[in-house]
């Protein structure tokens, strides 16, 4: 169903208009196709929408200023501390990739060897479906590539031992705009809605002030954000909307629902306390009320009920409530897992 839901947000966006930039868009001449040896980015240039681009993690320049740490911890904890048959990271990375998850896994296989393990579509023959579940960029002036989704799975292939910022991925081209100048630039992204500009405090951010680069000190921390993360599937469904959880996350930060204010985000039973006090309010919010940056809870993916209408000890917000001491630890009890083992707060 994951899939099927993801193909048809694709088809959605591929029948999208790109909104230009207010007045008269300032150009460059397209330097595609040039000899651009002294350009460090200059491999990316004619990359085209829709291209399934292969692209270094170290190249890809962020859009939003913050991550949810705890969901960046989380995978990190799934990665080093997990207790899956076959490591978590390895199915990311396939997703990512646009091929499904892993298929075989050598032993002592690493992210940063691809001959040790394969994916269960071979390259070539991704499908609509697999294809609607990579993370996105658009190209930007001299090439960078503008990551516009996957900011906290490539924050945690960088930070992973066997990642890095020279770890390869492929990512879906959504916009090439190359040829436009700097200032126009980020008014398209921001007239798309390709970017977030505010703070873990809600303040705005200008865009010279986004980080540079993936990786987790170079990005701000948003508690919201991760809370966020931990009521997918709970409260909301992921829909393809970029910078989804961040709006939810706005509305939050300025009503609190349920008086909610603080958790201990250290402590696993504050931590699902606050997960259920705001997927409860966030259901009970009438679909047609806008709740952050011009967007409905309908467009934002609110569920129709609770748990997707399961009880407290089924579905999604059960696998939450897993200790590490389970055979199958829930998202939260990793995040504690892995903070707890590297003296994280």
């Amino acid at each position: 169903m994951k899939f099927k839901h993801f193909a048809a947000v694709a088809a959605v966006l591929v029948g999208t208009t790109i909104s230009a930039a207010p007045a008269n868009a300032g150009t460059h001449p397209s330097f595609c196709g040039h000899d651009q040896r002294s350009t460090p980015y200059s491999q990316y240039l004619c990359a085209a929408p829709g291209e399934l681009l292969d692209v270094r993690i170290g190249d890809v320049h962020p859009t939003q200023p913050s991550l949810g740490y705890d969901e960046v911890y989380y995978k990190l904890g799934r990665y080093t501390l997990g207790k899956d048959a076959v490591n978590k990271k390895f199915d990311d990375w396939c997703e990512a990739d646009g091929r499904v998850e892993a298929d075989s896994v050598k032993a002592g296989a690493r992210l940063d060897d691809p001959s040790s393990f394969s994916c269960e579509l071979p390259v070539g023959s991704e499908t609509a479906d697999s294809v609607a579940a990579m993370k996105t960029v658009v190209i930007g002036p001299g090439g960078r590539p503008y990551l516009t989704d996957g900011h906290h799975t490539l924050t945690a292939f960088d930070e992973t031992p066997d990642g890095g910022p020279n770890l390869h991925v492929r990512l879906r081209v959504v916009a090439n705009l190359s040829t436009l100048t700097r200032q126009d630039f980020w008014a398209t992204m921001q007239a798309n809605k390709w970017t977030y500009l505010r703070d873990p405090e809600g303040n705005p951010v200008s865009v010279n002030k986004l980080p540079n680069n993936v990786g987790l000190a170079n990005f701000q921390n948003d508690k919201y954000r991760s809370l966020l993360y931990f009521g997918r599937d709970i409260g909301y469904a992921q829909n393809g909307l970029a910078f989804q959880e961040f709006y939810w996350g706005d509305w939050i930060r300025e009503t609190h629902p349920g008086g909610l204010k603080s958790w201990d985000n250290n402590d696993s039973t504050s931590y699902l306390a606050a997960v259920k006090t705001f997927t409860k309010a966030m259901v009970a919010v009438p679909k047609d009320q806008l709740v952050g940056s011009g967007f409905t809870a309908n467009q934002l993916g609110a569920l129709d009920e609770w748990n997707d209408g399961k009880a407290e000890t089924k579905g999604e917000f059960d696998k939450l409530t897993k200790p590490y001491t389970d055979s199958k630890p829930g998202k939260i009890a990793y995040t504690l897992e892995y903070k707890k083992a590297h003296g994280l707060k």
